[in-house]
């Protein structure tokens, strides 16, 4: 019951979230510079082509009339029709969102994979040299920019060395997996750097806890410690990072995406931005706050599995 008490007052905590975001969603995309009207009809169209066109979509209604239409639109799943893909907006989104959740979920894997291990024995041997080399390493990853690591990993792995191709996607898992191998790399390399550092901070202070020391006074075996003690306590922190990380990377995706090509939502905003397109910006902009909303549930939950005591917060 404490459990469930806990998820339903999270999700009582996103209603005033998604509130908020609708509000801004439909501000901020209203003050784009550009003229909608004309991105559709071109510079050469008529005055009264182009009044017509602001009349079909809504723009010369007084604004709080064009908030209330979206919000009671939106609410019935109606984002409105794309002006760039001449479709509904809602099936534009459902269309590349897969892509683009393989993607993050792909490059989350490859971050922990990379740096679990690693943040590990760099924890092990704080002060000497692994701990060195590996902290130094990261540090130059960390340093780099997204779409430079991506530019370099696609000049040697892809156009000169040919073991991966320069962008696209496959068709299924496995494809999929060889296909979006670099885009994925790419972003696991600079979030693993973040997630690499924070836990190896994390498994040092838990190593020097009382509750560890007494555990090895007792003569437990190292293996029961790290894995029963140190490990599940220094996740804590950990999974917090993660959590604000995966949102950070699936509002992040844009660049990737544009670098290396893939039909994602990412590349689908930049280009419903340069379009002026207002339904696919604000759907678009909506899945992002949705999503990111879930995933921060997600690392709610998980925390309060990895301790108990934060459900009574």
């Amino acid at each position: 019951m404490q459990s469930l008490a806990y998820i339903a007052k999270r999700l009582l905590l996103m209603v005033p979230t998604f509130a908020i975001v609708m509000v801004i969603i439909f501000l901020l995309v209203r003050l784009l510079p550009g003229d909608p009207a004309i991105a559709i009809a071109g510079d050469k169209a008529s005055d009264a082509d182009l009044a017509a066109i602001r009349e079909r979509l809504g723009l010369t209604q007084p604004l709080l009339v064009q908030f209330w239409l979206f919000l009671t639109n939106t609410l019935q799943g109606d984002l409105g029709r794309s002006i760039l893909m001449k479709a509904p907006a809602l099936g534009v989104i459902l269309d590349r969102l897969p892509t683009t959740a393989f993607l993050t979920l792909y490059a989350v894997t490859l971050s922990l994979l990379i740096a679990g291990p690693l943040a590990f024995v760099a924890a092990l041997n704080r002060g000497r040299w692994p701990d060195a080399a590996i902290r130094a390493i990261f540090q130059v990853g960390l340093s780099m920019p997204v779409f430079y690591i991506g530019l370099v990993l696609l000049t040697f792995l892809a156009a000169r060395a040919r073991l991966f191709p320069v962008g696209g996607i496959g068709h299924g898992f496995l494809e999929n997996l060889h296909q979006l191998f670099l885009p994925a790399m790419t972003i696991a390399l600079y979030t693993s750097a973040i997630v690499m550092r924070n836990l190896r901070a994390a498994i040092i202070e838990v190593l020097d806890a009382e509750y560890v020391q007494f555990a090895r006074a007792k003569g437990l075996p190292s293996r029961l410690i790290l894995g029963r003690h140190v490990l599940r306590n220094a996740l804590i922190s950990t999974v917090t990072l993660l959590g604000l990380s995966i949102g950070n990377l699936m509002s992040g995706t844009l660049v990737t995406e544009t670098v290396f090509a893939v039909p994602g939502v990412g590349r689908l905003m930049l280009e419903a931005i340069f379009a002026r397109d207002y339904p696919l910006i604000q759907g678009l902009t909506l899945t992002f706050a949705v999503l990111v909303s879930a995933v921060f549930l997600l690392t709610d939950l998980v925390q309060s599995w990895l301790d108990p005591r934060m459900r009574l917060t």
